[in-house]
């Protein structure tokens, strides 16, 4: 096996609560590392309340408003397996999501790409952002015990896989098989593309060990 190491931070879908809340300031957002680029849910809501920066071997990441991070040095195509460690840091007003971006392309653009999330209240997604804007919600809000809750202090860890073929693609929660799609049944799956994470509103994650490995 050959591992690629990639350091990228991208991910999902806002609630429809999001909207009742503002977007947190944060105190020192507005760069990105190098190579790195960022599609935000609102285009006017800006950088300024969005800090991600590289920390302790992963990415630290605070947010007002919710982003996709992605680099296009972390394509992937074929067989591979993506996956990312999320430590959540505290709780937000409600349960906001995190986790992986797979089959990106042209993110920086009109965007097509499929994400995986998690969030504090035991539950996962799947959706399909299609180029045309459309959003196919491929698995809605699904409770599993593989996905670790927040703590009462808003903390919580979990482990996000994303194992891609030409079968299609699985989803694991923490080692854990939660979710499978067939090419032969979703007619639009391509897992094709950049790899990348995605953090949603009002979020501090600390991110860790994200890779993609390839045979």
């Amino acid at each position: 096996m050959r591992k690629l190491m990639f350091a990228a931070a991208l991910l999902a879908a806002a609630t429809p609560l999001a909207a009742q809340d503002a977007d947190n300031a944060v105190a020192g957002g507005g760069t990105l590392p190098a190579g790195w680029n960022a599609r935000l849910d609102r285009p006017d809501a800006g950088l300024a309340n969005v800090r991600f920066t590289p920390m302790g071997g992963g990415f630290h990441v605070t947010l007002g408003p919710a982003v996709l991070f992605w680099n296009a040095a972390n394509a992937a195509s074929g067989e591979y397996r993506a996956t990312a460690t999320f430590h959540q840091i505290r709780n937000p007003t409600h349960p906001e999501a995190y986790g992986l971006v797979i089959a990106g392309k042209d993110l920086g653009g009109q965007a097509d790409y499929m994400y995986f999330l998690v969030r504090g209240d035991g539950k996962y997604m799947v959706r399909h952002r299609a180029a045309n804007g459309d959003l196919h919600t491929i698995a809605p809000w699904t409770e599993s015990a593989a996905v670790v809750k927040a703590n009462d202090q808003g903390q919580s860890r979990n482990t996000v896989t994303a194992e891609a073929g030409a079968f299609g693609v699985r989803f694991l929660v923490n080692g854990t098989r939660v979710a499978e799609y067939l090419k032969a049944d979703v007619s639009y799956l391509n897992t094709d593309g950049i790899v990348g994470l995605r953090v949603n509103h009002n979020l501090e994650v600390h991110i860790a060990d994200f890779a993609v490995t390839k045979p």
